[in-house]
């Protein structure tokens, strides 16, 4: 029996099967299709030559959810608030985004203030009722709701989290007039405070809800009309994965799906390859998204956004830039720049041949001989060297730059661009990159590592099997995870140890439940808690991990003050409160093996493909261009040299050399100096 990742990015479509019998790794590239990704996933299983009863799982990593928020083409969406508070999502915070800009016009927010429809109840912040719920009121909305066509409603009430009956009994009455919206409360999406976060999570929740339900059920229709029978799990952005009828009314789980698998995949080969402290930096061919994991953990946040909209789902702490293979070059007020417009798969980079005009970071790689011409990228794509060319000149042509100068300089922004990404996630927070190895993927990522370590003052480079399908690959060795989330302020001082344990273990409770449903045993199921905590007068929390069964105040104070510490230097000795209670509970999956290393011979001889024109710093260099799964272990080989695979490219530049190890994985040293 077979599982299969599937993620679905900008450009490619990447899929990783796995035989669980023989552990045995098959990967595929194509291109993506963004009118309708489920075209593209079908056009890859056929590709794939599969028995559809050979097919026992099927888990995908998906950007429909972040799409459809960022294109703004979304549901039909009405929201429905406490009578007095309908301005929240327009109003927002009063933190500027556009710091030195005073006239810098506000966000648009994600629904028009005349859609906002405000309902007689309210309730105190400890969940006792005020003002009872209006009934005729929500009932008089919800039949100019269903005259108007809307499409989709959130339900956002004052202090729903410490008490969700009115939201659940608004929901109840709107269903009976609206049988075919998508109806979200926020005591469902997200049960702790903030009222713009919360409201703001649900109504993009809501927002997107249709369009993930329309693409799941027909891309479950078409797996089904190909013989496929096979559950469907979708990826999640906390790196855990849920069944996709779960996913379809909480879509907004699913916001950094393809990320957070490259993610997990990450931790796991690190462990496997002896780096337990890496950064990640996955290129693909829109965006590249970079993470910190240290001692094997990565770092959870809920102050994640898409677009200018908050999403305080708990999720990977991973930060994306603008700047993939398709990211575009141009010449703005006499400067070269680099991204965020992207060529995207159709037309994509002009060396595609596909109509593209303007140059990509991927045309400069082919122009500078970095990425090959004589293979078909991802397996059906012939790169047009020439027309590479021809566009670099011409945008060089603006600036008096020769092409290979005006290449390079097209790769240096983006380099600079993506160590800027990686500086926000260490350095920006008193945390040394130098300490850690680069862990390099997506299709691009291989061939842009070495200069984004040298920019960063990093010594090690470390490029996993399958780089190009990594997140794919991800996606097999994934847990399921759910999150779960209480709010309630109080100062340690007010609180009884057996009252945090209680709290605790009503959330482990809710998750039991879940993984019991999901046909996990007990001894599959795995629960960690962490408590929100900060001092009394601050606006922002800290998490601190603490045990689920947990005793002891005294070690909870010690906790709190060495993460504090960490963060910020200090602390203040004020009171310390904790505002919220989080459970994650995790059902443990089989894991799928990494590929066996097999060897090859003692030298480089039977690795080497040819050697071919490669510029590096205006000189350009005949490199030797290497086969990586023909590669003998543990044998390096110095740059400048490219190691080529199936669907990525590996550039080893001068005073850098590369040997393969003994999971498999390539590791790039930098020459001279120590040496991680």
């Amino acid at each position: 029996m077979n599982w299969l990742g599937v993620d679905v990015g900008g450009t490619f479509t990447d899929l990783v099967l796995m035989d669980r019998g023989s552990g045995r790794l098959q990967i595929l590239k194509t291109p993506s299709t963004p009118a309708d990704q489920s075209e593209g996933i079908l056009a890859g299983i056929e590709k794939l030559s599969l028995e559809p009863d050979d097919l026992e799982r099927i888990v995908h990593g998906t950007t429909v959810a972040t799409n459809t928020a960022l294109e703004s083409d979304g549901a039909n969406l009405a929201v429905l608030a406490t009578r007095g508070h309908g301005d929240v999502l327009v109003v927002g915070r009063g933190n500027r985004m556009i710091i030195y800009n005073i006239k810098a016009p506000p966000n648009r927010p994600l629904v028009a203030r005349s859609r906002c429809f405000e309902v007689r109840e309210r309730l105190r912040a400890d969940g006792s009722v005020v003002t009872a719920l209006d009934e005729n009121d929500v009932a008089e909305i919800g039949r100019r709701l269903a005259e108007s066509g809307v499409e989709a409603v959130a339900v956002c009430f004052l202090h729903s989290y410490a008490n969700a009956d009115h939201e659940r009994k608004a929901a109840e009455i709107l269903a009976r007039h609206l049988p075919d919206a998508v109806i979200t409360t926020s005591s469902e999406v997200l049960p702790e405070y903030r009222e713009y976060e919360r409201f703001s999570t649900t109504a993009l929740n809501a927002y997107v809800a249709p369009r993930m339900r329309r693409y799941l059920g027909e891309l479950r229709n078409r797996l089904g009309s190909a013989g496929i029978a096979a559950p469907l799990s979708i990826m999640t952005s906390n790196g855990g994965t849920l069944p996709a009828e779960r996913v379809e009314s909480m879509p907004v789980l699913s916001m950094l799906s393809g990320p957070a698998a490259g993610v997990i995949a990450a931790g796991f080969i690190g462990h496997a390859a002896g780096f337990p402290d890496i950064i990640t930096c996955d290129m693909g061919g829109t965006s590249t998204d970079v993470c910190m994991v240290r001692g094997g953990e990565f770092g959870m946040t809920t102050e994640g956004r898409v677009a200018a909209f908050p999403v305080k789902i708990r999720q990977i702490d991973i930060n994306t830039v603008g700047a993939g293979g398709g990211s575009i070059a141009a010449v703005s007020g006499g400067f070269l720049t680099v991204g965020p417009r992207s060529a995207k798969a159709y037309p994509g980079p002009v060396c595609f041949d596909r109509g593209g005009t303007e140059p990509t970071v991927t045309d400069a790689n082919v122009a500078l001989g970095r990425l090959g011409v004589d293979q078909l990228l991802g397996g059906e794509i012939r790169l047009d060297r020439a027309a590479a060319v021809a566009a670099v000149e011409r945008l060089g042509a603006k600036l008096g730059l020769p092409a290979e100068r005006m290449a390079e300089g097209i790769l240096r922004i983006a380099v600079a661009s993506m160590a800027g990404a990686i500086k926000e996630v260490s350095v920006l927070r008193g945390i040394d990159p130098r300490d850690f190895a680069l862990l390099a993927y997506g299709g691009a990522g291989p061939l842009q590592a070495a200069a984004i370590a040298d920019e960063l003052g990093m010594r090690t480079v470390v490029v996993p099997p399958m780089p190009g399908n990594f997140s794919a690959f991800g996606l097999l060795v994934a847990d399921v995870r759910r999150d779960f989330v209480r709010t309630r302020v109080a100062t340690i001082d007010r609180l009884d140890p057996a009252e945090v344990r209680e709290m605790l273990a009503g959330l482990v409770a809710l998750g039991d439940e879940e993984l019991e449903a999901a046909g996990f045993p007990s001894d599959k199921r795995r629960f960690a808690a962490t408590l929100d905590m900060r001092y009394s007068g601050q606006s922002f929390e800290l998490s601190v991990p603490v045990e689920v069964d947990f005793t002891d105040m005294a070690k909870l104070v010690t906790s709190f003050e060495t993460v504090y510490r960490t963060r910020y230097g200090g602390t203040t000795g004020a009171p310390i409160e904790i505002v919220s209670y989080r459970v994650a509970a995790w059902g443990l999956a089989d894991k799928p093996g990494l590929p066996p290393v097999e060897a090859c011979g003692t030298t480089m001889d039977g690795a080497r493909r040819g050697v071919r024109p490669v510029i590096f710093d205006d000189v350009a260099h005949v490199a030797p261009i290497v086969d990586r799964e023909r590669m003998p272990p543990n044998l390096a080989i110095d740059g400048p040299a490219v190691i080529e695979e199936a669907g990525s490219s590996t550039v080893v530049p001068p005073g850098w050399s590369a040997e393969r190890d003994r999971v498999g994985c390539l590791v790039l040293r930098r020459r001279g100096g120590d040496l991680q």
